[in-house]
């Protein structure tokens, strides 16, 4: 990932944070293959695993996920798999993870620059982070390996998007979380058959928060001013991304 230095992030606290908080990323793979395109992509939810959820912890860890038995990039991934039976995909793979708050950046706001000098540009602020490993594929139903891989997946999704994207924790008066186990038992069967399972263990994790803090103070100031004064949810929040690592920028370079 191309990244500026000011805009870069490799604490991994903050970039497993970033992923539990925005848990759809983007699976790309590149695989040669007469029957489909060479590069797919697929929006696929994720869990992060982690041994130990400390803040000193340096363990990149391991993503879970499942796609559609049906899609063709998981039928890419299938035949790709080597002859001797193992199920690790050879190539490696790409998971991109986007945060909902972007937006665009006027000149006008760099309120230092642009009378001074006029040397300034549009651009766009945006944060992402990018994981790359191998994919261990869980693909044969009949295996009880993949079925007990399946099986743990769907529960552990369920309850962490039931409990954390949705507040269903059960508790002072909130709703309890939908488990798996309410489903028909012949329904899960069908829908375990129809999916493939995916685990990834990261090899690199890159982090890029590009919120104007390259910028001058003054023209920073301008940029949060600027987005604070249109009023909607989504500058308001851009407002407050620009602020924070801006200041985080500053402490960095303060202690350098």
């Amino acid at each position: 990932m191309y990244s500026k230095p000011e805009w870069s992030e490799s604490h991994l606290p903050t970039l497993h944070a970033f992923i539990r908080s925005h848990p759809l990323g983007i699976l790309t793979t590149a695989i040669p293959s007469p029957s489909y395109p060479l590069i797919q992509s697929t929006h696929l939810p994720w869990l992060l695993d982690t041994n130990q959820p400390n803040l000193d912890n340096q363990e990149k860890g391991k993503l879970r996920g499942h796609i559609a038995r049906q899609n063709p990039q998981a039928k890419a991934i299938i035949d790709s798999l080597p002859a001797d039976s193992s199920s690790t995909l050879p190539t490696e793979i790409m998971i991109l993870f986007t945060s909902p708050v972007q937006h665009y950046v006027t000149p006008k706001f760099y309120t230092a620059t642009k009378p001074a000098t006029g040397k300034v540009a549009p651009t766009w602020n945006y944060a992402a982070v990018q994981v790359y490993g191998r994919v261990k594929v869980f693909h044969d139903s009949s295996d009880p390996e993949t079925e007990a891989f399946l099986s743990t997946q769907l529960q552990d999704l369920a309850a962490f998007t039931e409990r954390e994207m949705m507040g269903y924790t059960g508790e002072d008066g909130k709703e309890e979380a939908w488990r798996v186990d309410e489903a028909p038992e012949g329904y899960l069967r069908i829908l375990k058959k129809n999916i493939v399972g995916l685990e990834v263990e990261i090899d690199r994790i890159e982090g890029k928060f590009k919120m104007s803090q390259e910028r001058a103070i003054k023209d920073r100031e301008g940029v949060i001013k600027g987005f604070e004064q249109m009023g909607t949810e989504t500058a308001t929040q851009m407002a407050d991304m620009v602020k924070s690592r801006g200041e985080l920028n500053d402490q960095k370079k303060s202690t350098r």
